[in-house]
């Protein structure tokens, strides 16, 4: 069953929502509004690799040399 994070446009809180069906429309669990706005989980971007920040030094300190997505080069 999965679970979906929406932010609540009527109150500002942030609400896990457990969706059964494709029909079944999201609800505040504080104070009961549907104008939710549908949040990009982290859980959602976990990978096997992890990311590096780009060396100081300007080069692919962190990857194996080449074309890669952490540092642009």
């Amino acid at each position: 069953m999965p679970i979906f994070e929406y932010n609540c446009r009527a109150c500002g809180k942030r609400s896990e929502c457990f969706l059964r069906g494709a029909g079944e429309e999201p609800v505040c669990q504080w104070c009961g509004s549907r104008n939710l706005e549908k949040l990009v989980s982290s859980f959602a971007f976990k990978s096997g690799n992890p990311v590096r920040a780009p060396s100081s030094s300007g080069g692919c300190g962190g990857c194996s040399g080449g074309n890669c997505s952490t540092c642009g080069h």
